[in-house]
């Protein structure tokens, strides 16, 4: 049971750190995120180092890591480094850990904790450069100016013929111009004069006129 336990205290502290880092790339080095994680860290790295479970290039690999994502926080570039700095202190922690199956699911488990408590709170940071390159914002709305297919309300009314057999599908000319078209039930032939009784969205739909 003492083992469980002192598993759970070092998820736990894996936990903060990881929830420091994600705060740091979302606000963009405010220090509260670097305060948390390095204290965690020391907790963390400090007990493990006194049990004689880790060695010192292991420590030096994450604090690598570690300066990797300032440098990206600081000058933004591609996010590589902030990949190659979270790769480092993940391979770090799984080796401090044992580097065994049951380090890889402390480190799962610790990563979830994190992302889970930083979902409560990500809406209320402000967001870093790096962040709004990581988190795609921006939405394509017709508010906007985008849309999926121009309109073409402008058809609805218009006489035409009826290029292909429509089953329903097909094409029919109006005023010279060749749309793509569907029947509003019967089957229309080839050569039939239709008219537009609807459009919505991308599709058109027709009548045969009688």
């Amino acid at each position: 049971m003492e083992i469980v336990g002192a598993a759970w205290v070092e998820v736990l502290l894996l936990a903060v750190v990881f929830f420091g880092v994600l705060v740091e790339i979302k606000t963009g080095g405010l220090g509260v995120g670097a305060l948390l994680g390095i204290v965690a860290a020391g907790v963390f790295f400090g007990s493990q180092y006194m049990k004689g479970l880790v060695a010192m290039y292991q420590i030096a690999m994450f604090l690598g890591g570690v300066l990797c994502i300032i440098i990206e926080i600081l000058t933004p570039t591609v996010g590589l480094l902030a990949g190659l700095g979270v790769a480092a202190m993940l391979y770090s922690v799984v080796l401090t850990l044992g580097g065994d199956v049951d380090a890889v699911y402390a480190l799962l488990a610790s990563l979830a904790i994190a992302v889970l408590v930083f979902a409560v709170f990500v809406k209320r940071m402000p967001s870093s450069r790096l962040w709004k390159k990581l988190v795609l914002s921006d939405a394509s709305t017709k508010e906007r100016g985008y849309v999926s297919a121009p309109p073409k309300q402008e058809l609805v009314g218009r006489t035409g013929i009826a290029e292909t057999d429509l089953r329903p599908s097909g094409r029919g000319s109006f005023d010279g111009v060749s749309q793509d078209i569907v029947a509003d039930g019967a089957y229309i032939v080839k050569g039939s004069s239709i008219i537009v009784a609807a459009v919505e969205g991308s599709r058109v739909i027709v009548r045969k006129v009688e």
